[in-house]
């Protein structure tokens, strides 16, 4: 049994190594073989993916072929989104004066990478070419604040601001020359109806000739009395006519006077009407807020809210304090920190808690520490009286108070 057992593992044995040494020679044969090696290589080398349909993009926009680019871009885009890919993808549709279409990619770009350079300049000459010149002016000059020196930049950027002035100076021009129109219009309107119920006193001229040959001569006396009627006659009707002046004067007056009292009544509905109006979108606007995820959509938003402090307020009150450092990165300017202290010292005394909550996330944004070292002495002003009569006032608790007064030394506002 033993040696059976023994054969009969012997034999397994060796049928298992020849099954071995077939298997490595058949492995050997599709390795060593030509054509399975061109066939392999050719079909890992062949599978498209997000990479290589960018490549065939780039390569197609070389060629100005920018309708086959497009399709290749669109194809990377759909393997896998990148900035890179989206902002291509635009530049091919500015080539084309598809305006609209590159906007909308750079856009995608941003939500995907918001410091992307290429991005903001291309959407900001496909905005100037859609006759967006502010949002075309404020897509330079955010590139600019990530790469001051880029001279292309500064160029797209003074030509975006020159087109926007000018496109308010034609605004500005337009509407003082309709309000030109329009007093000029009151003014003979009013003078028309002036004229019309204003009547000027005639002055009576007695005619007298002399008598003809054959008409019958009147007795002196006979005429004496006939002068003195006509007379009477005359000064009835000069007194009639002063009286009617005086009454259709009198008159004007009143409805001068009517129409004034009607003016101001219709001024004050309107500024009524005009106050109610503002909150009733300040407070549909508020609603609309939405949280921005990025430095460029929080800009973008304050700017649009500029002027409206409740307003900045709400989008402020929209992010968390702690995602302050998330959106900003590096992109946080020295006007807009400025701002939004100002904004928080507004609500401080309603909502302490919070409002310290965000001064000290504003510390952990990058490049704090750089900006506020470099603050301007009229800021550092300003930022101390907010400290000292807002922040640190008698009505902030202990609590508060201490981390506001810690807070002095990182804000570089000394003791």
């Amino acid at each position: 049994m033993l040696d059976s057992a023994s054969q009969n593992t012997g034999l397994g044995a060796s049928r298992r190594d020849t099954l071995s040494f077939d298997n490595a020679r058949s492995n050997s044969r599709q390795y060593n073989d030509p054509f399975s090696r061109v066939t392999s290589s050719f079909v890992s080398e062949d599978i498209p993916d997000a990479v290589s349909e960018k490549d065939l993009g780039n390569e197609y926009f070389k060629q100005k072929k920018y309708k086959e680019a497009i399709d290749c871009y669109s194809r990377s885009i759909a393997f896998s989104p990148t900035a890179v890919a989206y902002a291509n993808r635009a530049m091919a549709y500015i080539k084309l004066r598809r305006f609209q279409e590159a906007e909308d990619d750079c856009t995608e770009a941003l939500n995907l990478d918001d410091r992307y350079i290429k991005a903001y300049s291309r959407r900001a000459t496909s905005r100037k070419e859609l006759a967006k010149f502010k949002e075309s002016m404020e897509d330079a000059e955010f590139a600019l604040r990530l790469e001051p020196n880029n001279q292309e930049i500064k160029k797209q950027h003074a030509d975006a601001k020159s087109l926007y002035d000018k496109a308010m100076l034609d605004k500005v021009s337009g509407a003082l020359k309709s309000t030109v129109k329009g007093t000029q219009k009151e003014v003979k309107l009013d003078t028309k109806k002036n004229g019309g119920s204003i009547h000027p006193i005639s002055h009576i001229t007695q005619k007298s000739g002399p008598a003809k040959g054959n008409e019958q001569q009147i007795p002196a006396k006979d005429s004496y009395l006939m002068e003195e009627v006509d007379s009477n006659k005359i000064r009835s009707r000069a007194q009639r006519q002063e009286a009617d002046g005086s009454s259709s004067s009198n008159n004007v007056q009143h409805v001068k006077r009517n129409q004034k009292g009607s003016k101001q009544h219709v001024q004050t509905s309107i500024q009524q009407l005009a106050s109610r109006a503002a909150s009733l979108a300040t407070a549909e606007a508020a609603k609309n807020i939405t949280p921005p995820t990025t430095a460029y959509q929080f800009e973008v938003s304050w700017r649009g809210f500029s002027g409206d402090r409740s307003l900045q307020t709400c989008l402020l009150k929209a992010i968390s304090p702690h995602e302050l450092p998330k959106i900003f990165k590096n992109a946080l300017s020295t006007a807009l920190l400025i701002d939004i202290i100002k904004c928080v010292a507004s609500f401080f005394n309603e909502q302490m808690d919070l409002a310290v909550s965000y001064m000290e996330h504003l510390t952990k944004v990058p490049r704090f520490d750089m900006i506020v070292m470099c603050l301007p002495s009229t800021d550092k002003d300003d930022l101390r009286k907010i400290w000292d009569e807002v922040f640190c006032g008698e009505a902030t608790p202990m609590e508060f108070a201490e981390i506001l007064d810690n807070l002095r030394s990182k804000y570089c506002l000394g003791q």
